[in-house]
């Protein structure tokens, strides 16, 4: 493997150490390609996911961290059907910057805790 592929796996590795997630608080997931983003709540007791989301179903328009934002409102309101309100924000081994860290600022401005 190359050293930047064993690098990316390691850091999700390390990130993903340190989450503690339970029934009562479900797994964002977050993925994030060079075009689209999409995430997950998952519950991971079950397995199950429990709602999800993409740019991909969603009309184009506005930049990529505006269809980030568009994201998490979808599957804020799925959450809210849900009645959740605290989760555990995954990131994966994207950086906490540019639409990830919108679609973490939408999740906070809609009431979740994380």
């Amino acid at each position: 493997m190359l050293k930047k592929q064993l690098n990316r796996i390691s850091r999700h590795n390390r990130v993903r150490s340190k989450i503690e997630w339970t029934t009562k608080r479900p797994r964002l997931a977050v993925f994030r390609s060079n075009t689209h983003i999409s995430a997950q709540l998952i519950d991971d007791s079950t397995g199950k996911t429990l709602a999800s989301s993409s740019d991909l179903k969603m009309k184009k328009g506005g930049t990529k961290v505006e269809m980030a934002t568009k994201v998490w409102e979808d599957i804020a309101k799925k959450a809210k059907d849900l009645k959740l309100k605290e989760i555990v924000f995954d990131r994966g081994w994207f950086s906490y910057h540019g639409r990830v860290k919108a679609l973490a600022d939408a999740a906070r401005e809609w009431g979740l805790k994380f």
